[in-house]
């Protein structure tokens, strides 16, 4: 089968792999039919070094199952089915708690670190298919696919860091930037109610797609500077949650400047850096909270799916261009070079 597997730094190549197949009980094999390109897959296109590499891609990904292991109960063959970008089993106390990307189980893993598989991909075995395999009640032609695709990691993101930061009617929300996670981000404090929702960002198309999704203010400054607008939109005092949905501490001392006294700094940008100001003179003098994390998407799918269903959010407006599998090297450099903003793969 064919796959998509990245050398190195700027070095991604689909090349044919050994056929994915089921190889224990609780295992199911499904064959892709949608995937994407995800912001974080481009943290190694910019800086892998060739000798972590090859490594496959994608965790993201819609498909149809094509076979199940003996334990397997909850899908089966010819279900469509969405993938969570963490593997977990649904019943340990982690997962019962909705904390799945804490998963206890001994083949519990984030995709992206196992090493023979990846949604960007024709096929996939998915271990512990009863906890991490999601039912989806549409074709896999349905026009809701590319929204319903979002389930399995950016909107359920944008979600978490809402949630984490406790947004709800009364709260002042900050966006720190404009890609899919961050425009999500946006999506989702609007469905919680946010009172006010500012998105920092630069890109005109994409601060459009953000006002559609919510916002009520655009800051295109950075720094100081940015940070000067947000408090001035904001009576001076901040918002009552920031979302950093970037990784870069640029982002970080950014969220520092826009939060309220009082407030909470969700992150869900995966960070680019280990240490970072927390003492005094940043968190501790105003009670600022620290939250955020790798969002436990599985938890959300369900609370979700049915206003995807229904239409009442569309967050597969995200994916602004398509391509087969041929085309994902051309996908990452142009989410790169920020000519796009999401790729849909349809293998």
């Amino acid at each position: 089968m064919r796959a998509t597997l990245m050398y190195g730094a700027g070095d991604v190549r689909v090349e044919n792999v050994q056929d994915s197949a089921v190889k224990h009980p609780t295992d199911a094999l499904v064959r892709v039919t949608a995937s994407c390109i995800c912001g974080s897959d481009l943290w190694p296109y910019g800086a892998m070094s060739p000798a972590n590499g090859p490594a496959r891609m994608g965790h993201e990904f819609i498909g149809i199952v094509e076979a199940t292991g003996s334990e397997v109960t909850t899908v089966k063959k010819g279900d469509l089915v969405v993938a969570p970008f963490a593997i977990s089993d649904g019943t340990c106390e982690f997962c019962r708690e909705g904390l799945h990307t804490s998963c206890s189980h001994a083949q519990a893993n984030f995709w992206d670190t196992e090493p023979a598989e990846g949604g960007q991909a024709e096929a996939v075995r998915v271990p512990l298919a009863d906890g991490t395999l999601v039912k989806l009640p549409v074709a896999a032609d349905s026009a809701l696919i590319p929204s319903l695709l979002t389930l399995s990691d950016v909107l359920g993101t944008g979600y978490h860091a809402a949630v984490a930061g406790g947004v709800n009617e009364r709260t002042r929300v900050t966006v720190i930037g404009d890609g899919a996670v961050g425009l999500l981000g946006v999506l989702s404090a609007k469905y919680l109610g946010a009172e006010q929702i500012i998105l920092m960002g630069r890109h005109k198309a994409r601060t459009d797609l953000g006002r559609d999704f919510g916002a009520t203010d655009i800051v295109s400054a950075r720094g100081e500077e940015g940070i000067a607008q947000v408090r001035e939109l904001t009576g001076g005092h901040g918002t009552d949650v920031v979302i950093e949905a970037v990784g870069h501490m640029s982002a970080y001392e950014q969220a520092l400047g826009t939060v309220r006294p009082g407030g909470v700094i969700s992150r869900v940008g995966v960070p680019q850096y280990e240490d970072a100001p927390i003492g005094f003179g940043s968190l501790f003098r105003h009670n600022i909270r620290l939250a955020g994390g790798p969002a436990p998407v599985r938890a959300y799918i369900e609370e979700l799916l049915p206003d995807i269903l229904n239409g009442t959010i569309q967050p597969g407006k995200v994916f602004d261009a398509t391509t087969g599998l041929d085309g994902v090297p051309a996908g990452y450099q142009d989410m790169a070079d920020r000519n796009s903003l999401k790729v849909l793969v349809e293998p």
